[in-house]
C-alpha cells in the first residue's frame, strides 16, 4: 500500500519547499562526474511534481540554483545553466497537460539570456494553468531578498508613503519576491544535511522541517508522500502550548 493511502486528505499542505540537495555526492558515488547528478536529479523533478499534483499541494517551490552557487567549478555552472534552458523547453507540453503553471523567483535578471527567454516564455506558455504553480527559485538568495525588502520599504518612509506603524508582517511579505503566495507549512532537504542554507529565512519562520538522508536523485513519489506523512503526525503550534490548542478545537 502507498504512503499515499495513507494521507488525511483534509489536511494536505498548501505550499512546499524543497531543498534539492545531493546530486553532486550520489554523482560521485556513481562514479560519474557531478553533473550526471544533477541531470538524473531532473526526474526527480518529476516525481515531486507528479506526487505534488496528485495530492493537491497548490505551491512547491524548488530551490534550483542559490547565488552561492555561482562559486562552483565554471563547467558545473555552465553545465547547469545549460540543463536549465534544455529542461525548461522540454517540459512546457508537460506542464500544460498536467495544468501546471510555471513561476521562478529570485534575482532573474543576472541569469544568462538565453535562461532567462526560456524562463520568460514557459511562464508565460502556462500562465493559465490553474493546478499546481511550480515555483523556481533561481539565483535566489533570502538574505538579498530581505535585504531588497528592507530598503524598498525604507525608501517608501523615507518618501512619506508609510508610517512607521504600517510596517507590518504583511507588509514585508508583500516586499518579498514571494508576494502573493503563501509560506510553505513543510520544508523537505535531500542528502541528510540540516540546515536552511539561505532559503525563505522570513517564509520558512513556522513551517514543519522534513530532513531526509536520500540523495534527489533517488527522491521519489513515495519520499514526497512520506514527508507529508510526517508532517500530518506533527503538532503545529505556532508558539502557543497543547492545550491553548485543544480547547479551540
Amino acid at each position: 500500500m502507498s504512503i499515499k493511502d495513507k494521507l488525511d486528505t483534509n489536511n494536505i499542505p498548501e505550499h512546499v519547499a524543497i531543498i534539492m540537495d545531493g546530486n553532486g555526492r550520489w554523482a560521485k558515488q556513481q562514479g560519474h562526474v557531478r553533473l550526471f547528478g544533477h541531470t538524473t536529479g531532473v526526474e526527480s523533478v518529476r516525481e515531486a511534481l507528479k506526487a505534488a499534483t496528485e495530492v493537491k499541494v497548490k505551491y512547491l517551490t524548488l530551490y534550483a540554483f542559490s547565488t552561492e552557487n555561482w562559486n562552483r567549478p565554471k563547467e558545473e555552472v555552465d553545465g547547469l545553466m545549460d540543463l536549465l534552458v534544455t529542461t525548461i523547453a522540454n517540459e512546457i507540453e508537460s506542464l500544460n497537460e498536467n495544468d501546471v503553471r510555471l513561476d521562478a523567483i529570485g534575482n532573474l535578471s543576472d541569469l544568462p539570456e538565453n535562461c532567462q527567454a526560456e524562463l520568460k516564455r514557459a511562464i508565460e506558455r502556462t500562465s493559465k494553468n490553474k493546478g499546481t504553480c511550480l515555483v523556481l527559485a533561481l539565483n535566489y538568495s533570502s538574505k538579498f531578498e530581505m535585504k531588497t525588502a528592507i530598503k524598498e520599504i525604507a525608501q517608501k518612509y523615507k518618501n512619506g508613503e508609510i508610517e512607521l506603524d504600517d510596517i507590518t508582517d504583511h507588509l514585508v511579505s508583500d516586499h518579498l519576491y514571494t508576494a502573493g503566495i503563501p509560506d510553505p507549512e513543510l520544508m523537505i532537504r535531500t542528502s541528510g544535511e540540516v540546515r536552511i542554507s539561505n532559503f525563505l529565512l522570513w517564509q520558512l519562520a513556522y513551517s514543519e522541517l522534513h530532513f531526509t538522508p536520500t540523495f534527489w536523485p533517488d527522491f521519489k513519489q513515495e519520499d514526497f508522500y512520506q514527508a507529508i506523512y510526517e508532517y500530518q503526525n506533527r503538532e503545529r503550534r505556532f508558539g502557543l502550548v497543547s492545550e491553548q490548542l485543544n480547547d479551540t478545537e
